[in-house]
């Protein structure tokens, strides 16, 4: 059985970046604002688990947080450039509690459509919970925006303003829609192509290891209930990383 959880809000920042701002609080809800077009908000927040005897492991880690911050143009680097289909402040940055191959709490952060940052904070909390192993959550900036740079190193990411693999259009990361989760072991697979190249030790998913995603596992079972779609049911190409709302 799922545990409850109370999500209980430790602090929110507001800083205002115009002088034109209107007066009143930041709204009644719990969850960080999903418009910042005229200032930058940091939100943190702890989910904390009641019933420690339902979670997947005896190990104790620190209650799940994340943070919510604006971005700009400089933040995103090479990841953005003009004629993007989306804007900088159609994004958010968000900071992750994840735990790492070493069973270890760490935290990453990832570039996400803004409509969708709730969402995607409650699918990582849950995969947080289920102690489900992720490599490295770094946005792509930090490799030149050069995705193959990214998924060699075995990094989760999400926004990145490039068109779809192998086609001309938008990919769904140009829009901040899209989560590619542990490439390494989740390889894309079209044909006699595998990206990254070291996924094809993971080709055979009847063998199943650690960080790999499986269908009706606690992963897509925790996208599926927020919207979001897995490249492993399609069928050419199949894309195991890959999860789209």
């Amino acid at each position: 059985m799922r545990s409850r959880r109370v999500w209980v809000l430790s602090t929110l920042v507001l800083t205002v970046l115009t002088s034109a701002c209107t007066a009143g609080g930041p709204g009644s809800g719990v969850g960080p604002p999903t418009s910042l077009s005229s200032a930058s908000v940091v939100a943190t927040e702890s989910i904390v688990p009641q019933d420690t005897s339902a979670e997947p492991s005896d190990v104790q880690l620190a209650p799940f947080s994340y943070t919510v911050a604006a971005v700009t143009v400089e933040r995103l680097g090479a990841s953005y450039r003009p004629g993007c289909p989306v804007a900088p402040d159609a994004l958010r940055l968000l900071g992750l509690s994840y735990v790492g191959f070493d069973g270890a709490a760490a935290k990453g952060e990832l570039v996400v459509a803004a409509d969708l940052m709730q969402d995607i904070v409650a699918v990582f909390a849950e995969l947080y919970r289920q102690r489900f192993p992720i490599r490295s959550m770094v946005t792509v900036e930090a490799f030149g925006a050069d995705d193959d740079a990214s998924m060699a190193v075995d990094n989760t990411s999400a926004f990145n303003c490039r068109p779809i693999t192998g086609g001309a259009g938008w990919s769904q990361h140009s829009y901040g829609v899209a989560i590619d989760l542990n490439p390494r072991e989740n390889p894309y697979v079209s044909g006699q192509t595998v990206l990254p190249p070291e996924g094809r030790d993971h080709l055979d998913r009847a063998n199943p290891a650690p960080g790999m995603i499986l269908a009706g596992d606690p992963v897509t079972t925790a996208f599926a209930a927020h919207g979001f779609a897995w490249g492993g049911y399609w069928t050419d190409p199949v894309d195991y990383q890959h999860f789209e709302a």
